[in-house]
């Protein structure tokens, strides 16, 4: 699959005008769907980007983002089923030595799945785990 993992750190970026990755972020996103590439997150991160851009931004933001996501043909929307959880489950605590969130784990059992190499993210921790971050978004 031609895709690029948006996590919320992602999102984030490309809605929140005053975040110091902003312009990088949607360079990169725009860059990734002009190369052709489909836009793929979670139900997990979604509900974190939401409840994010409310805490930072206000429910307006948060409604106009989702209303610029949600009947997006590019973007490709998955689950975190039981399975997907277990899988996440076993990465959170094999992995004492990080701080990854219970998020990040079903991010990371995601990306495995369907293939992604790249995450349009500022965190950290998806490099930590293996995965390239777009260069524009290197902090």
């Amino acid at each position: 699959m031609n895709g690029v993992f948006v996590d919320t750190a992602g999102w984030v970026a490309c809605a929140d005008s005053a975040d110091p990755a902003h312009g990088p972020a949607c360079t990169s996103r725009d860059a990734a769907l002009s190369a052709g590439a489909m836009l793929v997150t979670t139900d997990y991160v979604m509900d974190e980007t939401l409840t994010l851009l409310r805490m930072r931004l206000g429910l307006a933001a948060a409604e106009t983002w989702w209303a610029q996501v949600e009947g997006s043909a590019r973007l490709r929307w998955e689950c975190i089923d039981v399975p997907r959880a277990e899988k996440a489950r076993h990465h959170f605590f094999r992995h004492r030595d990080k701080t990854y969130s219970f998020t990040d784990c079903t991010s990371f059992v995601v990306m495995r799945e369907l293939r992604l190499k790249q995450a349009l993210t500022t965190d950290r921790h998806f490099r930590q785990m293996g995965f390239q971050v777009l260069p524009a978004l290197s902090r």
